[in-house]
């Protein structure tokens, strides 16, 4: 008996020896590991140092379980409202444009895009830089990039621009950290988002939109100028309906496809005086069994470029328009 448990005990110790080897052992021998190498070499990263870097990833569950029931997917509206429009965060965003004023300021002449909108965006992503993510951006991006397989391939390519990302900046890259999904900074950027949007606004050299709050704001800034925000154009109307088929024609894409002339020969017309020739998509937003009817126009789709969720956008719109009435 004692024979067969001090077996049994060896064999539990080896499994699990192993399993932790296979939790922590890193990316570099992946199967998949030679796809990236392959990608980035040509653009003269060494194969060497690739491997190096995915050799201290580490996989981490608590990632994939993150990313797998997001409160835009979980909550209703009313749940989801009760997150951001709330007092505190309110204040917060009154504090940083007491202490930024110049700069969003500066950012809103340039590129067009309201201050209360920057100021909204990083309330609702980190409460102006309070909250930014605990997670190091290379172990989510390898997890998620390796295996998160509904994503993979998403995952890995902001893998490949993380790579850019910290060569460009020169920053190791075991040392930043974000949120689950690999999101950076005041604003939360992806890799390809910094990448392509992050300016450096104060003129120092660097994009920092880690310590940096005129390189966030900038960026943000710069970022919705570039997903096209039309300046002095509403961002939403309220519908009032005539004989609609409401159901038939709520929440069908976050894009605007329909005219508010063709949603006014549908029954839908808004109660503002608006420019018949925008476009507007018809959005329900339930809070148990009350529902609110939005129309969405172009400036709305613009804030859910930052995330593909109406609940998102409408709690940015929302707080935006509680921070004009105390900064304007």
């Amino acid at each position: 008996m004692n024979k067969l448990f001090s077996s049994v005990k060896a064999v539990v110790l080896v499994c699990s020896a192993a399993l932790s080897f296979s939790v922590h052992a890193g990316y570099d021998t992946h199967p998949d590991a030679q796809k990236l190498i392959d990608e980035l070499q040509p653009e003269g990263f060494d194969p060497a140092y690739i491997r190096s870097v995915l050799a201290q990833a580490e996989r981490k569950q608590s990632i994939l379980d993150a990313i797998s029931r997001p409160a835009e997917k979980r909550l209703d509206w009313g749940e989801y409202r009760a997150i951001f429009i709330e007092p505190k965060r309110i204040a917060q965003g009154v504090e940083f444009w007491n202490e930024h004023k110049a700069t969003l300021e500066r950012a809103e002449q340039e590129y067009g895009v309201p201050t209360e909108i920057m100021l909204a965006i990083m309330g609702v992503e980190t409460r102006f830089g309070r909250i930014t993510g605990n997670f190091r951006v290379l172990d989510a991006l390898a997890t998620l990039g390796f295996d998160f397989p509904r994503r993979v391939e998403f995952f890995r390519g902001q893998l490949a621009d993380y790579f850019r990302l910290v060569r460009a900046e020169g920053v190791e890259p075991g040392t930043l950290k974000g949120s689950y999904a690999g999101a950076m900074g005041y604003g939360q950027f992806i890799p390809s988002s910094f990448l392509a949007y992050a300016v450096d606004f104060d003129g120092d050299g660097h994009r920092d939109i880690w310590d940096n709050p005129a390189d966030a704001i900038g960026s943000i800034a710069n970022y919705f100028a570039e997903h096209g925000w039309r300046a002095g154009e509403a961002v939403v109307a309220d519908p009032i309906f005539d004989d609609a088929d409401v159901e038939a024609l709520v929440n069908q894409d976050l894009k605007p496809e329909l005219t508010l002339l063709e949603w006014s020969e549908k029954g839908v017309t808004p109660r503002e005086a608006l420019n018949g020739n925008m476009k507007a998509t018809l959005m329900r937003l339930s809070s148990g069994e009350k529902n609110e009817y939005v129309l969405g126009l172009h400036n709305f789709y613009v804030i859910t470029r930052y995330n593909h969720s109406r609940l998102y956008a409408s709690a940015v719109y929302e707080l935006s328009q509680l921070y004009k009435e105390q900064i304007k």
